[in-house]
């Protein structure tokens, strides 16, 4: 009987969420169950995606249009159930970034090409190594973001006047202090209403929609006693109440050179946040989300967004936590929350012009609160050096230089630690073969003595013992030790049993140490390797006649002994190897 694979096809690696629920059976139960979490999640996303949006440099309907368009597209063709998509207060520093850079068409094209860039990821396989991203890096780079974004919502949570503000955080803070004068108290009362009203809802109604609530609660409060605060319609003018017509964004071979950095920027981030996302879904519910399906329909989400004139597309963690908590039953609530938004917009837009920008940047200010993971941090920081090495290094640069710079300095710093731990764990020992006293020690659970061969003191071999994973970080200090090796025996047997995993550079030290034992005329076995090193130590040219290979230490040292005894019956020199 033919043996079945449990390896998934493609097909089912790619096949959506959906498809897979409705096949389950999907009855009136479960639309009842997902029309509640969504209209749940739609009123937790209107007041953020908006604010998401002012804080990113683009007007609130850009957010908008991007839960609706993007969102939908996220929940009706990705690999998680329960995956919320929109934009994230992730994305306001490099959304911001290339606004400044670029102004608003670049944006759009970046993000159009952030979403080409997620297709490919996801079609060519590449979401399985998301997860070799540090946690130390994520937690990094999430509070830097956090900080950052508190930075920038100083001006709005206190009305400040600024003339311009500046972008890097140092000469930002600057800035602000010295417009501290220009604080207008109503924007102050309006922001402690907000975040107060936040504070205490989730403290005592925790399953209430605190955003939507103090926002509300803000802009009537504010509208009625005729504030003298700053609002979406004063700055923007309102929202529209539909959706506008699909547009390429303005292409030319220069400005796709020019944001390119920016799409790649767009591209990394949003494989981290969505792919983390999903994850804490999964642990939430105990399902297991499609990867690189995911990435795919990220894809697509982000290639559509700004069809419509919206920006960045990701699976957002708050909003997809809610989702699962509100009850939801599969992808239709992630749908349905778009559909929502689009009625909020179609029907209340008027409305959102008396919002209060101090309300939002209230906001903005508990979503970075939440987002700064500072029990995380601090447990990081304790746990030993070098996570807390790459947590500094990627925290700092992400708020002093940038988020690429900081995720990819964090990451580098991270392998370099990991590699300096792995070559520590790589030990050579040499010696002559097991005596009856060592015999003995090992039976009695001394397990320092390594070598299992001739029950006594043998001049003839010496045992070389390599243990761990024996990679290009470890070379430099096994091929020392091998030189260190004394006068040239009969015959070295090098014990390979304990060896992980042989790269090439550790192979070409094998072979250096082999090829100096054959101008010694000394006969090398090689002892206890795995398939998969003895292949790479044959592909190196490791091979016979050079070397022998054996099972073990005792059959090495009993080859050794038939060798010379035979060569000794015979009258005739031992043969040499080579």
């Amino acid at each position: 009987m033919a043996a079945t694979s449990i390896k998934p096809s493609f097909v089912e690696l790619y096949t959506p969420k959906l498809l897979t629920v409705l096949r389950e059976g999907y009855g009136l139960g479960h639309l009842r169950a997902d029309a509640i979490s969504g209209l749940t999640v739609a009123i937790v996303a209107l007041p953020l995606s908006m604010a998401i949006a002012i804080a990113s440099g683009v007007t609130p309907d850009r957010g908008l249009y991007t839960s609706i368009i993007g969102g939908f597209i996220v929940s009706a063709l990705g690999g998680s159930r329960f995956q919320i998509g929109g934009p994230a207060g992730a994305f306001i520093v490099l959304v911001a970034a290339c606004v400044a850079q670029h102004g608003l068409d670049g944006l759009l094209l970046a993000t159009f090409l952030s979403g080409l860039m997620l297709a490919a990821v996801g079609l060519l396989g590449l979401g399985t190594f998301i997860k070799y991203i540090p946690y130390p890096v994520t937690v990094g780079f999430t509070a830097g973001i956090a900080v950052i974004i508190f930075a920038s919502q100083i001006k709005d949570l206190l009305g400040l006047t600024l003339a311009a503000e500046p972008g890097p955080l140092l000469p930002k803070l600057a800035a602000l202090a010295g417009a501290l004068p220009t604080a207008s108290p109503a924007a102050i009362v309006i922001t402690a209403v907000t975040v107060g009203h936040i504070l205490l809802l989730r403290r005592l109604r925790p399953h209430w929609p605190a955003f939507i609530i103090a926002v509300s609660v803000a802009a009537a409060g504010a509208a009625l006693v005729g504030a003298p605060v700053e609002t979406i319609g004063t700055r923007f003018g309102g929202i529209p109440q539909t959706l506008p017509l699909p547009q390429l964004p303005a292409m030319s071979w220069e400005k796709i050179v020019a944001v390119l950095p920016n799409a790649l920027s767009f591209t990394l981030l949003g494989c981290i946040e969505s792919l983390l996302s999903a994850v804490v879904a999964d642990s939430m519910t105990g399902r297991r989300h499609r990867s690189n399906c995911e990435l795919v329909a990220q894809g697509l989400a982000n290639i559509a967004s700004p069809l419509f004139g919206g920006i960045c597309v990701t699976g957002n963690i708050a909003r997809t936590a809610t989702n699962v908590r509100s009850g939801a039953r599969g992808p239709v609530s992630g749908m349905l929350h778009s559909v929502f938004l689009l009625l909020f917009m179609l029907v209340a837009a008027p409305l959102a012009s008396y919002i209060p920008l101090a309300a939002l940047a209230g906001v903005l200010a508990i979503v970075a609160w939440n987002m700064a993971e500072k029990h995380e941090f601090a447990t990081l920081i304790r746990a030993s050096r070098g996570d807390a090495v790459v947590l500094l290094v990627t925290f700092l640069l992400v708020i002093f230089v940038d988020l690429s710079t900081g995720i990819v300095a964090g990451f580098v710093v991270s392998a370099l630690l990991f590699l300096h731990r792995m070559a520590q764990t790589v030990a050579v020992e040499n010696g002559k073969p097991m005596t009856d006293e060592d015999r003995a020690d090992t039976a009695n659970g001394d397990q320092r003595k390594p070598y299992d061969a001739a029950p006594a003191t043998d001049p003839d071999v010496v045992v070389v013992r390599i243990s761990g994973a024996f990679f290009f970080g470890a070379a430099a200090a096994v091929g020392a030790a091998l030189d260190r090796i004394g006068e040239a025996p009969r015959a070295y047997v090098v014990d390979l049993s304990a060896v992980s995993l042989l790269d090439s550079t550790g192979a070409a030290t094998l072979e250096g140490f082999v090829r100096k034992a054959n101008r010694q005329s000394v006969v090398v076995y090689v002892a206890g390797a795995t398939r998969a090193v003895r292949r790479t130590l044959l592909i190196h040219g490791i091979r016979r006649p050079r070397v022998r290979f054996v099972a073990s230490v005792t059959e090495a040292v009993a080859a050794v002994h038939a060798r010379i005894d035979r060569a000794g019956a015979e009258g005739e020199a031992e043969p040499q190897p080579g």
